[in-house]
């Protein structure tokens, strides 16, 4: 996965933290996402200690954020023009360049799959999950600002989850099965859209126009900042 130039031109910290990711990416896989890998990187890529400090507030977090933010800004560099894909393929494929953007770094990824998996981490997980699949869904075009942008968003964040666990221990040529994997989730999401919009004509009908649908996603959407 490249280190992408000019993925925020208004963050002052950028280059520091992507220069310390790109020395910090061959130990992490050995040594994980670590305070001591940290520290080396630093160290490696020559980085005074007081701007690490302004560029690291929250350690090994910010070297993940980095990590997920350079991996997805890669993925939107390689997708072509969405134009002509159904939007099935369109997602199809986004999620399916994000692993790709992780391939050469499989164990990087799966390293940190296990260190966001850790408790009091859940929230980090799932805004870097929400990102990215907020990213996919604009690139594929989605628009879409009421209770469709949460779930969407939410549903794709757990299909993304699924395959890259799944992709994490295949060991079939080009990752073929996990690519029939991700198209079935894909088919099983596209279903449930199908279902869930011929439930809420029919909740609209008996209830009005705030059905209780509406509410359920809320809830869904605020469950990401129930934790700080």
């Amino acid at each position: 996965m490249p280190i992408v130039a000019g993925m925020s031109a208004q963050d002052p910290y950028l280059e520091t933290r992507q220069a310390v990711l790109a020395k910090a990416l061959p130990n992490v896989a050995f040594d994980g996402w670590s305070k001591a890998v940290l520290a080396a990187a630093i160290e490696q890529a020559e980085i005074d200690p007081a701007m690490a400090e302004l560029a690291f507030p929250h350690g090994v977090d910010n070297l993940i954020k980095t990590y997920s933010a350079a991996g997805d800004a890669a993925m939107l560099a390689a997708l072509p023009k969405p134009d002509g894909l159904k939007i099935r393929a369109r997602i199809t494929e986004a999620v399916w360049q994000r692993l790709l953007e992780d391939g050469d770094n499989i164990e990087a990824a799966r390293r940190a799959a296990g260190y966001l998996s850790v408790p009091g981490r859940q929230k980090l997980a799932a805004d870097l999950l929400f990102t990215s699949a907020h990213l996919m869904w604009r690139w594929a075009g989605d628009e879409a600002t009421d209770y469709n942008y949460y779930s969407k968003r939410l549903i794709l964040s757990g299909v993304i989850t699924a395959t890259r666990l799944y992709w994490f221990d295949d060991k079939s040529d080009d990752f073929a099965n996990t690519r029939a994997f991700l198209e079935r989730r894909i088919e099983n999401v596209m279903q449930f859209e199908k279902v869930k919009a011929k439930a809420k004509n029919w909740s609209e009908k008996i209830h009005g126009d705030k059905a209780p649908l509406d509410g359920l996603i809320g809830a869904l959407a605020k469950m990401r900042y129930r934790q700080s």
